[in-house]
């Protein structure tokens, strides 16, 4: 291995935090027993086994990585949730009465995770092989979810349950390991972003439960079709979470696309001279990581991370560049029409329309225009202030205009203290003040 290998391999086991590695331990700890157990009693139904191992060895292969940096591989999930399900194996087993065969399959719990856990390394080698580094936090509890549904199903087996209690029992565990899983990821997320736990919580809804409930129920599928068919239905019920998977990839790709486009335009009034080098990313991941202090879901943060990365492209249409590209030392006339014109340009795309209204109203002063108070308007009409996309931008620029890439703690002290100072009329105090803890949290250089 190179050293620039195994430094970036250094920095991505530097970034897991205490709650990942205690995730990484525990699922770990069900492997070396899983396979323990395993090695001691030998392997039960192998042919099955090393099936249902390759499938999922197949789906770790073909994982991908969703919006939010979110690993992902809907079908080796929905294979080794399935193999945990799995009552039998063709209907020869099958009671007089029923026409499928309630019969429980010969794999324990511990089986499960063996298989789960071998399948997962092996569809991994590839991935390290090309040098593309291992994700052990999502590997991890994607082992931890498969384990719950085994150690609380394989037991109901043996009960001799029908099959619509038995589909109940299973439509619960699946539905309570998806909640599980978002609730894990969620507590990671919020102590890897330092976001709030609720907010965590609720951008992992929103983009897991529908990938969620489509692998479990194609688990679901494979488990009672095999029972009823045999080996061959893994092959004609993996298909539709194939083609899921393949949806969400496009989807995954063409938000990726958006974002390289976006700071690409970013970069031109770099490239022109208009701003500083740099200033934009600067902008744009303070405005995010203020945001998410405020509150702001997931989706808005793409919103004003995309806003922050644009909010100078206005310059462009400017005769004579103002000097450093500092807009915060422009008159409030000048400052208007530099975000009136990038709003015009973002518009152009037919597809930011959002971005544009929050590029566009990124100038404006926080006390701005008015509104009637209830009962009557005049001297007792309320201030309008921008949208909170806005205000952010309006702040972060106004930061790094002043303080650009100088490491210098007082200097940016004294430019929080100049926006609290300005915050009566121009800038939202809250904004400043989430500027600050952010500011605050960065490492002393």
């Amino acid at each position: 291995m190179s050293s620039q290998g195994r430094a970036r391999e250094r920095a991505a086991w530097q970034t897991i935090d205490a709650g990942q590695l205690l995730l990484i331990a525990t699922a770990g700890l069900f492997a070396v027993v899983a396979i323990a157990q395993v090695a001691a009693v030998g392997l039960s139904q192998p042919n099955v086994a090393i099936i249902f191992g390759v499938l999922i060895a197949l789906g770790e292969l073909f994982r991908m990585v969703m919006p939010g940096n979110r690993e992902v591989a809907p079908i080796a999930s929905a294979g080794a949730i399935g193999y945990a399900l799995l009552v039998g194996v063709g209907p020869e087993g099958a009671p007089p009465d029923a026409p499928l065969g309630v019969v429980a399959a010969e794999h324990s719990a511990l089986q499960v995770v063996a298989v789960t856990a071998a399948g997962m390394l092996v569809g991994s080698l590839p991935h390290l092989a090309v040098g593309r580094s291992m994700r052990p936090d999502a590997m991890a509890r994607r082992l931890f979810t498969v384990a719950i549904i085994a150690l609380c199903f394989r037991p109901v087996l043996s009960l001799g349950l029908v099959w619509q209690l038995l589909l109940a029992v299973m439509s619960v565990v699946v539905i309570a390991s998806c909640f599980t899983d978002v609730l894990i990821a969620a507590m990671i997320r919020a102590e890897a972003v330092r976001a709030r736990f609720g907010i965590a919580l609720r951008d992992e809804i929103e983009a897991k439960m529908a990938l969620c409930a489509a692998t479990s129920a194609t688990a679901m599928l494979i488990a009672v079709a095999t029972t009823a068919m045999g080996e061959a239905a893994l092959l004609i019920f993996t298909v539709p979470i194939l083609v899921t998977q393949f949806a969400f990839r496009r989807y995954a790709g063409i938000r990726a696309t958006y974002l390289q486009t976006v700071r690409a335009l970013s970069r031109v009034t770099e490239v022109g001279g208009y701003v500083e080098t740099g200033h934009s990313r600067r902008v744009s991941r303070l405005a995010v990581e203020m945001g998410r202090e405020l509150g702001m879901s997931e989706e808005e943060l793409l919103e004003l991370e995309y806003a922050a990365l644009m909010h100078d492209i206005g310059q462009l249409s400017l005769g004579d560049p103002i000097p450093g590209g500092a807009t915060v030392l422009a008159s409030p006339a000048e400052q208007r029409r530099i975000a009136e014109l990038g709003a015009e340009v973002i518009k152009q795309t037919g597809v930011l329309d959002r971005v544009a209204h929050i590029v566009q109203l990124s100038s404006h002063p926080y006390r701005t225009g008015r509104e009637p108070a209830p009962g009557g308007a005049g001297d007792d009409a309320r201030p309008i202030p921008p949208p909170l996309a806005g205000r952010i931008i309006k702040v972060a620029n106004a930061y790094d205009d002043l303080v650009g890439e100088s490491p210098d703690r007082d200097r940016g002290a004294a430019v929080l203290e100049r926006l609290r100072l300005d915050s009566a009329a121009e800038y939202d105090p809250t904004v400043v003040e989430a500027l600050s803890r952010v500011v605050d949290r960065r490492p002393r250089q």
